[in-house]
C-alpha cells in the first residue's frame, strides 16, 4: 500500500498532460507578468498597518531590518520555488512539485493544503476591501443597509453584500482570460504602487532624526502565557519572545512575515507563461524584490514621522500624516488600500483554481472540473465553482480567527518544495534546470527549518484547526482520491491484469 500512496509522476508526464487540447491552457505570460501579479498579492493593506503597528509592539524603527529578515526567509523559499517552477512549468505549483518529488499522498495533502489556504485568503481579503469601501461610502455620505454590511456586529441577518460581489466580479474576469486578468492587474498594481511612493515621497518630507533614537529600543520580556490562544512553541518549552532588542527584531520578523504571503502564487501560472524557464524566476524573485524595498522604505518614513511609542495600532500611517496637520492623506491611503486588496483577491483566487484544477486533471477531483473553455482556454468550471463558494463564504462568515490558516498553510507549503528540491536533485539529477537553488542541500534545509520556526510561533488553535483540515484532506484522498488517480490508473494496466508481467 505504502508504494502506492507515494508513488510520483513524472516530470516528462506532468509537462505531456499539459498538452491535451482538453486540458491545456493558453500559454500569455511574461516575466513583466508575471512580477505584477507577485507584486499584485503581496502588497495589500499590511504595507499601510502592519508596519506601524509592529514598530510600536515589538521592535521600534528596526522593524525595517525585521521586514529584511523576513523578506531573507521568504528569498530561501522563493529560490526552491524558482528552480521546480522553471523544471516542472505546470500548474499547481507546490502540488505538482511534490507530485514529482514526494509522491501521491504528500501531494494530495498540499494541493487540499492549497485549495484551503487561497479559499481563505481570497474571502478574507475581500471581507477587508469590503471593510475600506464602506469606509469611503460612508464619508461621501453613503451608508449600506445593516443587514447587507456583513456579520461583525450583525444583529440577526447579516450578509456582505461588497464582498461577495467584488469574488463574483474577479471571478467572471478569471474566466474571460488570463491576458485580461493580467491587463486588470498591471493597471491595479501601477495605482497601489504609485499611491505608496506617493506616501513614501511625502511621509519623507515629515521625517524627525529625533525618532530613530533609539533606532533598537531596550529588550522587554514577554511573561509567557498558557491555552490554545498561545503560540505552540511556548506550549511545548515553555518560551516566550521578547519585544524589542536584537531579539525583538526576530519576534517583529515572524509578524511582518505574512505581510509576504502571496509570491508562491506566482508559481501557480507556470503553465501559462510562454517561457517558464527563464521568465518564472524572474517575477517570483522579482516581484519578492520590489516588495521588500517598499515595505522597508514604508518602515522607515513611519517611524520617522511619529516617534514609535506614538504609533496607533488600527492606522498608523494615516494617523502619523494626522499627527503633522496633514489629514487628506487618511483617504488617500484608505483608496491606496482598496485599490490594492482588488488585485490581492483576483490572484489568490487564480491560484486556488490552478491547484484545483491541476488536481482534477491528474483524477485525485472530479475530471469533469479538468476540462478548459473552448474559446478562452481558461479552467472556468473551477473557477465559477470556487467563485461562488468563496463569495458566500465571504458573505456569511466572519473569518478573522480563521486568518492565521492562511499563513500556516502557506509555511507548510514552503517546508514541502524545499523538501522536494533537494529529494529531485537525488532522485532525477539529469532533469534540465533553467534555474538552480544555490547551495543545495544547505539553502534548502535552512529554508525549512526558518519556517518552521514560524510555523512554531502560530497559536496552538491555528494547529488544531489545520490538523482537523488535514485530517479531512486524508480522508477525501482514500475514499476518492487514491481509486480515481489517473497515475494508479496508468500502472495498473502498464503491469496487466493478474498474474501476468510487472513493470
Amino acid at each position: 500500500m505504502s508504494s502506492t500512496l507515494f508513488r510520483t509522476k513524472k516530470v516528462e508526464q506532468s509537462i505531456q498532460d499539459t498538452e491535451e487540447p482538453e486540458h491545456a491552457l493558453n500559454k500569455s505570460l511574461s516575466a513583466l507578468d508575471l512580477t505584477v501579479f507577485g507584486v499584485g498579492v503581496i502588497i495589500g493593506t499590511g504595507i499601510f498597518v502592519l508596519t506601524g503597528t509592529v514598530a510600536k509592539n515589538n521592535a521600534g524603527p528596526a522593524v525595517a531590518l525585521a521586514f529584511v529578515v523576513a523578506g531573507v526567509v521568504c528569498a530561501l523559499a522563493a529560490l526552491c520555488y524558482a528552480e521546480f517552477a522553471s523544471t516542472v512549468p505546470v500548474a499547481g505549483s507546490a502540488y505538482t512539485f511534490s507530485y514529482a518529488s514526494l509522491g501521491e499522498l504528500p501531494a494530495w495533502i498540499i494541493g487540499w493544503d492549497l485549495v484551503l489556504e487561497f479559499a481563505l485568503g481570497t474571502a478574507v481579503v475581500a471581507v477587508g476591501w469590503s471593510g475600506y469601501v464602506a469606509s469611503l461610502l460612508d464619508n461621501a455620505g453613503w451608508t449600506l443597509p445593516a443587514a447587507l454590511s456583513g456579520r461583525e456586529g450583525a444583529d440577526g441577518f447579516g450578509f456582505d453584500i461588497l464582498a461577495a460581489a467584488l469574488v463574483l466580479v474577479l471571478t467572471g474576469i478569471l474566466v474571460l482570460g488570463m491576458k485580461l486578468s493580467a491587463r486588470v492587474t498591471s493597471v491595479v498594481v501601477a495605482i497601489k504602487v504609485t499611491v505608496v511612493l506617493v506616501v513614501v515621497v511625502a511621509g519623507a518630507f515629515f521625517v524627525k532624526g529625533s525618532n530613530y533614537d533609539p533606532f533598537v529600543p531596550k529588550a522587554q520580556e514577554v511573561e509567557a502565557g498558557g491555552g490554545l490562544h498561545s503560540p505552540l512553541i511556548q506550549l511545548m518549552f515553555g518560551w516566550a519572545p521578547s519585544n524589542f532588542g536584537v531579539m525583538g527584531i526576530f519576534t517583529a520578523a515572524s509578524v511582518v512575515f505574512f505581510a509576504f504571503i502571496g509570491f508562491d502564487v506566482v508559481a501557480t501560472a507556470a503553465e501559462e507563461t510562454r517561457n517558464p524557464q527563464r521568465d518564472m524566476p524572474r517575477g517570483i524573485l522579482g516581484s519578492l524584490l520590489i516588495c521588500t524595498t517598499l515595505y522597508v522604505a514604508v518602515a522607515v518614513v513611519v517611524t520617522g514621522m511619529q516617534h514609535y511609542s506614538k504609533l496607533s495600532v488600527d492606522a498608523p500611517l494615516a494617523d502619523a500624516f494626522k499627527a503633522t496637520g496633514h489629514p487628506w492623506f487618511a483617504g488617500f491611503i484608505s483608496f491606496g488600500a482598496a485599490v490594492g486588496l482588488t488585485t490581492v483577491c483576483m490572484i489568490l483566487l487564480l491560484g486556488q483554481t490552478r491547484v484545483f484544477f491541476a488536481m482534477s486533471r491528474d483524477g485525485l477531483l472530479p475530471r469533469f472540473f479538468s476540462r478548459v473553455h473552448p474559446r478562452f482556454r481558461t479552467p472556468h468550471r473551477p473557477t465559477i465553482l470556487l467563485g461562488v463558494v468563496i463569495a458566500v463564504l465571504a458573505g456569511f462568515t466572519s473569518l478573522s480567527e480563521l486568518a492565521e490558516l492562511v499563513n500556516i498553510g502557506t509555511l507548510f507549503a514552503f517546508v514541502v518544495v524545499a523538501i522536494g528540491v533537494i529529494i529531485l536533485r537525488r532522485t532525477r539529477p539529469e532533469l534540465p534546470r533553467a534555474f538552480r537553488t544555490p547551495l543545495v542541500p544547505l539553502l534548502p534545509v535552512v529554508s525549512v527549518l526558518a519556517s518552521l520556526w514560524l510555523m512554531l510561533n502560530l497559536p496552538a488553535e491555528t494547529w488544531v484547526r489545520f490538523g482537523v483540515w488535514m485530517a479531512l484532506g486524508a480522508l477525501v484522498y482514500f475514499l476518492y482520491g487514491r481509486s480515481h488517480s489517473r497515475l494508479g490508473r496508468d500502472q495498473k494496466e502498464a503491469a496487466g491484469p493478474p498474474g501476468g508481467s510487472t513493470r
